[in-house]
C-alpha cells in the first residue's frame, strides 16, 4: 500500500465495510478496504483505510451516519 494511508476502522462484516467505503467515496473521501479474511470461513478482519489528510473528515462522516456503521 502507498504511503500516507491510515487505518480508521475494522470489522469482521465485509458487507458493512463495503457500505461504509461507498458512503465515504460518495462524499469525496478516498477509501480502500483491505480484506484480511480467510476464505471460505471469513475468519479475520476487513480494514478501512483513507488518506491521512482525510481521516478526520472520514471519521466525522462515519459518526454523522452512525446508522451505517
Amino acid at each position: 500500500m502507498e504511503k500516507n494511508w491510515k487505518k480508521i476502522w475494522s470489522t469482521t462484516n465485509l458487507i458493512e465495510a463495503e457500505i461504509i467505503k461507498q458512503m465515504l467515496l460518495e462524499n469525496d473521501v478516498h477509501a480502500v478496504l483491505m480484506n484480511k479474511q480467510i476464505s471460505p470461513y471469513n475468519f479475520g478482519t476487513v480494514e478501512l483505510y483513507v488518506h491521512e489528510q482525510q481521516a478526520d473528515a472520514a471519521l466525522r462522516l462515519m459518526a454523522d451516519n452512525d446508522d451505517v456503521a
